[in-house]
């Protein structure tokens, strides 16, 4: 099975028992109210505790990983906002997805009557969880899966199976005294170790949430215009990895994202740009909102004109980005 799995192209496997996991850690964080505006987290908590619910009579969970670009830390130049790496080239749900149907084929042929249930992101599973306890690595003080080889890079997937499989022993935890992205988080949304709460997280609010960002936040925002990946580059793991990148994951799509042209990014060019890319998770009105954003945090006097025309837009969180950003540019911007 992990041979299949990596002549599918994944770079690390590994197997855990399907017994439910601890409760504590999703726990913890839904009793703050950290998962913010993700509701179906809260809604679906049974169902990410035990993959029985899922798939009924599974036995075995096979844990993937697949490492995306490291690309460069560098920061985006003016007129441009920086995207997180992961999201630099094309949609890693398209690729993984196909990586699974290859290695569901190859689990089938050695075994037709077994069943198995593929995922990537979309269900409710808890890929990191389970990536830990099937010793591909483990979950660091930023929230992210972290592997010896590969670092944080990497993307996530879970095969769910109905066969008992030799389980891997879990991975022990590797961070030790190490804290350096908690501080390294731009607005403090790391309060203690392995909880990210999503109401302070750029990450949060420049790709899943719908509507204004609060002040608060958007004040922090920096250049990330899609992502961030601050308490990733803070991580000491993370500092001589990406030799295994995929290169179906290469940045080449949007290394970065042009502030004027998202000031007026209209709905055909956002689906002519975007689609086929992570990017389009935030939709047209967030990649409109975060370039406003960027450009009144970072000052960039210039788009004050175009941003002035969105005051205006119908699109969700649109018109209060631009009184926000024309505020930070001087009123009218100049």
């Amino acid at each position: 099975m992990k041979a299949a799995a990596l002549d599918a192209g994944f770079h690390k496997v590994g197997i855990a028992r399907a017994e439910p996991l601890d409760p504590g850690p999703l726990d913890r964080m839904l009793a703050r109210g950290a998962e913010a505006d993700m509701a179906w987290l809260r809604t679906q908590r049974a169902e990410r505790l035990d993959p029985s619910r899922l798939l009924a009579g599974a036995r075995s969970v096979v844990a993937l990983a697949l490492a995306y670009a490291a690309g460069s830390s560098r920061l985006a130049p003016g007129g441009r906002a920086r995207v997180a790496r992961y999201a630099r080239g094309r949609d890693y749900h398209a690729v993984v997805k196909r990586r699974l149907r290859t290695f569901v084929a190859s689990l089938k042929a050695r075994d037709p009557a077994a069943r198995a249930l593929a995922t990537v992101d979309v269900a409710p599973v808890m890929e990191k969880a389970w990536a830990e306890r099937a010793g591909i690595g483990w979950v660091g003080k930023n929230g992210c899966l972290i592997t010896p080889e590969l670092g944080s890079w990497v993307v996530l997937a879970t095969v769910l199976v109905d066969r008992e499989l030799e389980a891997d022993e879990p991975h022990p935890e590797r961070c030790g005294d190490c804290s350096a992205c908690m501080p390294a988080c731009p607005t403090g949304a790391i309060p203690e170790p392995g909880l990210v709460d999503a109401r302070r997280c750029l990450s949060f609010h420049t790709i899943e949430r719908r509507g204004p960002v609060p002040e608060e936040v958007a004040g922090r925002i920096g250049r990330w215009g899609f992502g961030c990946d601050d308490c990733q580059t803070a991580c000491p793991w993370n500092a001589a990895t990406g030799a295994a990148s995929d290169p179906e994951l290469a940045p080449t799509r949007h290394p970065w994202l042009d502030l004027r042209a998202l000031v007026g990014l209209g709905e055909r060019a956002y689906r002519r740009d975007f689609y086929g890319t992570a990017l389009a998770r935030a939709g047209h009105a967030g990649l409109v909102r975060n370039a406003i954003l960027v450009a009144g945090a970072e000052g960039e006097r210039d788009l004050a004109p175009a941003i002035r025309r969105r005051l205006e837009s119908d699109l969700p969180g649109v018109p209060e980005a631009a009184r926000w950003a024309l505020e930070r540019l001087g009123g009218d911007g100049g």
